[in-house]
């Protein structure tokens, strides 16, 4: 606390924001899921036209079986006969029908006659047509067709409208007729699933120019084996339990290949005695439904395999796979764009040759370079009908041709910024455009790639960032332990050495306080691209932070010489002159090394044994480099004990404070002390702060250390003005630790509450180069601190890098010179020059300057001369205790 502890540089990796992506995933989710919407409602406006097309028949029909039930009738039947439709339910009898129009008064005959002229037409198996004239005037056309197994289908159709002279015979519908209007398949079958009757829809579909050439056929003369059989099973099912198949998905081949899925209900078909002789069947094509349903899970699923990180080519292949179930005689293909931009690599084809895909595989992007190439060339879809004809193939034909591929659609892939991915491309063995359905789908098919592809690149990167430096692009220490439990094992395997190398440049802080962190940042890449050339690619260069280096030596040769002549080499490249700017610096380092096995058989012994190695390196001048032995252990223990010793000394009340004079060049007066932070060790005496305050920094010890002072020297401040002393104010050294903590601002306000203190007595010194780190927290900090009244001065000024334009900002009251330039005022011209300057500048800044480290009577002269306004150091008094500060200034007020 009471010395300047040093900056330790830390680089926190970036993280990807991927709140972009997943805005695109849920906006690319949605619109699918409104396209799927859209195809469902379309869907089912055709069914329900399909369901109501023998409602919109303009005759009333009407199914009867054997034994004088109904099976079906619509609406004009009912409409007919003024009965309501809810009235005339499927197994009804004859009579109980023909009793409801005797009673809605539109019969022309009692229940038992009209069945009587209905038996007597079903005796025989020629149609019949009579018409009625029913009692309200209106007369009706009859048409009863009979069927074999007794049961018939009529149509009654009101005819009293037409002219006198019509030709009833003219207007007669058949059965064939009507059930040939009807688009959805309709079939009667035998028991022994022989066709009996077939509408049109199902004989074309089945390759049948007539329905006549249909009857006496079964499954197995149209469908596959497997398919005819499954098919017989259900029917054999359906005619021996007599329970109807309602609304079964089933699926067939038509006579174009093509898969077709269908709503099949399959009901008994029953005589006079109610015996099954046969089924009547009939299917809705749900292909365009079931397509829809693969369509929106298969999109679901893909989805899903990106959010969970699935690989990028299990990706690629599924949605290609999908693409393909979606049409036929397409095959899909997505070309990824390598890193240099230049060239498309494979990414998913399952169905493609794979012949034809290791041959594209590399193909450049350019002008001329077929569709796929051409098309990332130009960002814009490329649509070629015939690749054998079009010039943009001229130098792909051969490539092509065995293959038999005639058109391409490719695409680009671009991702959510509109940069170039991929590419995605339909193949196909005819010569022809897309459909306005396979445009739709390439659309789709691009962005969910595109989705894809830019996941799997965020997550790289993210991995990326995570395994590595963000400012030199080395691994760091998270990839470090991998690497080098790697090389133990086949260093183990092969009796072979492996060497850590654990390199820290030398003085490298100088070079942030004096030149800024830019010119760091530049050395610090420079030395890591050095380093890197140095070794072999199987080598590991690793960033540990800051100025901190390591680097693991695989597969080394059991010969310490080969090896010093390799570090010989990396000592001598960091060595190399660095141009900064105006300035060209000499970089060095402190180099330590330990060897696998003799320094240890573990990544944590390696690595804290060629540590301990380095700072061995250190205290041997620094720019040379050490190997391990077994005594520099002693040292890293004596660091672990003054860990342990700090922490009881907090807790045993172990520390005190000394405080210093600060003095009024001008009166000579006495208005400030800076309090000064010493140990008294129980064993050792009073230790000096450069012993222990790093070890605090590092341990994060120095934050309760420091607010103990801050309490204390509250406290001390206190009481020094109740026992009647002149007011002063007392001045605490603030760490970079303490003022990066959140809190700063309430533990400051503690220490005034506990202590009573007012806020104006205190002062706090943060140092040039620790708010230059972020200026823009720092100020806001400093802002926070003076409106409590707290005032604010820059310790060590003239080390840092700090701007004119920032200083500007800072809310400080006072410029402390650094005693690095007092120590030699009195004969370095150059120290002369920094101290005018800085009282200068603080001068025309109105800020007060105070020199500290004075010493002598030259120093006080030149700072007079100056009209610097004040000093500290022990040409007025050392660092005395509390009662050596009552004693000054009761002298200073008797005399």
């Amino acid at each position: 606390m009471g010395t300047k502890p040093s900056r330790k540089a830390a680089e926190a990796p970036e993280s990807a924001n991927l709140a972009a992506l997943a805005k695109l995933t849920i906006a690319s989710y949605e619109t699918l899921e409104r396209d799927l919407r859209a195809r469902i409602a379309t869907l089912e406006g055709q069914a329900l036209r399909f369901e109501t097309a023998i409602d919109n028949v303009s005759q009333g029909i009407c199914f009867f079986d054997a034994d004088e039930r109904l099976i079906l009738c619509n609406r004009r039947y009912a409409e007919i006969y003024h009965i309501a439709p809810e009235q005339l339910q499927p197994g009804l009898t004859l009579r109980e029908i023909v009793e409801r129009r005797v009673a809605a008064g539109t019969s022309t005959t009692d229940a038992d006659a009209y069945l009587a002229l209905a038996r007597s037409v079903n005796s025989g198996m020629a149609p019949k047509a009579w018409t009625a004239n029913l009692t309200d005037g209106r007369t009706i056309q009859v048409c009863h067709q009979p069927m074999p197994d007794g049961s018939w289908v009529a149509t009654h159709e009101d005819i009293t409208a037409l002219a006198a002279n019509r030709q009833i015979v003219d207007e007669r519908i058949s059965l064939q007729t009507l059930i040939d209007w009807v688009p959805d398949y309709l079939w009667v079958k035998d028991t022994e699933s022989r066709f009996v009757v077939a509408n049109r829809a199902l004989s074309v579909d089945c390759g049948r120019e007539k329905t006549g050439d249909m009857i006496g056929l079964t499954d197995f003369d149209l469908h596959a084996p497997e398919l005819a059989q499954k098919f017989r099973a259900v029917e054999q099912n359906v005619l021996s339990s007599g329970q109807p198949m309602i609304d079964k998905e089933e699926f067939v081949v038509d006579a174009s290949g093509a898969v077709r899925w269908f709503s099949s209900t399959k009901v008994p078909l029953r005589n006079a005695r109610n015996d099954i002789i046969g089924l009547v069947g009939i299917a809705h094509d749900i292909t365009a439904r079931k397509q829809a349903d693969i369509l929106r899970d298969g999109q679901a699923h893909i989805l899903e395999m990106i959010a969970m990180s699935a690989l990028l080519e299990d990706v690629l292949d599924r949605l290609m796979r999908l693409v393909e179930s979606q049409l036929t005689g397409i095959f899909g293909s997505v070309l990824l764009l390598d890193k240099d931009g230049s060239h498309l690599r494979h990414g998913g084809a399952p169905s493609l040759a794979k012949d034809y895909t290791t041959a594209i595989d590399g193909i450049a992007v350019g002008p001329k370079v077929g569709s796929c190439g051409t098309a990332v060339y130009r960002r814009e879809p490329v649509i070629v009908a015939d690749v054998m004809q079009d010039p943009l193939w001229e130098d792909y034909r051969e490539v092509v041709a065995p293959f038999g591929y005639r058109s391409c659609w490719s695409t680009p892939i671009l991702s959510h910024q509109g940069a170039v991915l991929g590419v995605f491309a339909m193949y196909s063995m005819t010569v022809r455009e897309p459909t306005g359905a396979e445009t739709r789908l390439i659309d789709f098919t691009t962005r969910i790639a595109g989705i894809a592809i830019e996941r799997k690149l965020a997550e790289d990167q993210i991995h990326f960032m995570a395994n590595h430096d963000v400012l030199t692009g080395l691994p760091n220490r998270a990839l470090l332990e991998d690497r080098l439990s790697q090389a133990l094992l086949y260093a183990q395997r092969y009796d072979r050495w492996v060497t850590v190398v654990f390199i820290d440049l030398d003085n490298f802080k100088l070079v942030n306080d004096t030149l800024g962190h830019n010119a760091g940042d530049v050395l610090l890449k420079t030395v890591a691209n050095r380093m890197v050339e140095c070794v072999r690619s199987t080598d590991t260069v690793v960033r540990l932070g800051g100025d901190e280096f390591v680097i693991v030596l695989f597969d080394q040769p059991t010969n310490v010489d080969l090896i010093s002549e390799t570090l010989q080499k990396i000592r001598a490249a960091i060595a190399e002159p660095v141009h900064l700017g105006r300035h060209r610096l000499r970089a060095t380092a402190s180099i330590g090394i330990a060897n696998y096995p003799k320094d240890g058989t573990s990544p944590d012994t390696l690595l804290a044994n060629a540590d301990a190695a380095m700072y061995r390196a250190k205290e041997f001048g620094r720019d040379n480099f050490q190997f391990y032995a077994p005594e520099f252990n002693t040292r890293a223990h004596e660091k672990f004990v003054l860990q342990e010793e700090l922490r009881n000394a907090l807790a045993h009340s172990e520390f005190i404070l000394l405080y210093q004079p600060q003095v009024d060049l001008r009166s000579g007066d006495v208005f400030a002390v800076e309090a000064l932070l010493r140990w008294k060790h129980p064993t050792r005496g009073i230790v000096a702060p450069n012993t222990f305050i790093p070890t605090a920094e590092e341990t994060g010890l120095i934050v309760p250390i420091g607010d103990w002072v801050l309490h204390e020297a509250c406290r001390q401040n206190k009481a020094w003005q109740d026992a009647g002393l002149p007011p002063l104010t007392v001045c605490v050294n603030v760490s970079a630790r303490q003022f990066r903590e959140p809190n700063l601002i309430g533990r400051v306000v503690n220490a005034l509450k506990d202590s009573g203190l007012e806020a104006r007595y205190l002062e706090l010194e943060v140092t040039e180069s620790l708010i230059m780190q972020d200026v823009e927290l720092a100020v806001a900090t400093m802002n926070a601190l003076q409106n409590l009244g707290v005032q604010i001065s820059i310790d060590d000024f003239g080390t840092g890098y700090s701007s004119l334009s920032a200083l500007k900002t800072f809310p400080v009251a006072r410029l402390k010179i650094d005693k690095s330039f007092i120590k030699d005022l009195a004969v370095d011209e150059n120290d002369q020059a920094v101290a005018s300057a800085v009282i200068s500048l603080g001068q025309n800044l109105h800020l007060r300057v105070i020199a500290e480290g004075v010493e002598t009577d030259d120093q006080v002269a030149f700072l007079r001369k100056n009209n610097c306004d004040e000093m500290q150091g022990y040409h007025f008094s050392k660092p005395v205790s509390a009662q050596g500060i009552e004693k000054l200034l009761d002298g200073k007020r008797d005399g």
